[in-house]
């Protein structure tokens, strides 16, 4: 019998949560657009508890607001909220990249460049925007990773899912991603250099960069 395990089945309100996720991120549902959890369980021929359940889950993250009706809708990202994100992002990951200069090895060092490397390929070969959004999350979050500080990881990690809806809103036009591209390449030759100071520097400049462009973005949706 070594060897042998038993796969628990996905529950139902998880598979609902990760799909109408996705939809959100794709754009099926509109920000501001409402979501009905009678309509959603009958598409999904379920009851409306695992739908309910998942709600709450996207509730939790900030991807769906429930008002005063209890109707469920699409967040829509207001620029205050996106400011007050990118704060965050600014001082949790610029003291991850300054704390991580004087700890990371070498091997993880490597793995961080493989991921800039696998960037960069992508891009010259014009890979579809969520493979590139895929990479440029990835150096962010082996930054943080490699911390090897649970606290710090936990705080970003509470984060993700508004970061990954406003980086599909950073990569809105051609170019957009070698700009990024370039900028993760300066904050590595800092973090590969021992360079604490200017490492975290290069990190808050990098995330202004995107909260400024994303501010762009949403003026021209108004």
């Amino acid at each position: 019998m070594s060897g042998f395990s038993v796969e628990k089945p996905v529950p139902y309100y998880e598979q609902f949560y990760h799909s109408i996720k996705q939809m959100i991120f794709d754009g099926t549902y509109k920000p501001g657009e409402r979501i009905v959890e009678t309509q959603l369980a009958k598409q999904f021929g379920v009851s409306k508890s695992p739908v309910r359940e998942a709600i709450r889950l996207l509730e939790k993250e900030g991807l769906v607001v429930v008002d005063e009706k209890s109707r469920v809708m699409v967040y829509e990202p207001m620029l205050k909220d996106v400011e007050d994100i990118y704060v965050c992002r600014m001082a949790l990951e610029s003291f991850a990249v300054g704390l991580l200069v004087t700890i990371a090895s070498d091997e993880e060092l490597s793995e961080i460049n493989q991921v800039l490397d696998e960037a960069d390929k992508a891009i010259s070969e014009g890979a579809d925007a969520a493979e590139i959004i895929e990479w440029n999350a990835q150096f962010h979050r082996l930054i943080v990773q490699f911390t090897q500080n649970k606290r710090l990881q936990k705080q970003v990690d509470d984060l993700k899912s508004l970061t990954h809806y406003y980086r599909i809103l950073n990569f809105g036009e051609p170019g957009r991603s070698d700009v990024i591209l370039t900028e993760h390449k300066r904050i590595f030759a800092c973090l590969k250099a021992r360079n604490k100071e200017q490492a975290a520097q290069e990190m808050i400049m990098h995330l202004e960069h995107d909260l400024q462009y994303i501010a762009k973005v949403l003026q021209e949706r108004t």
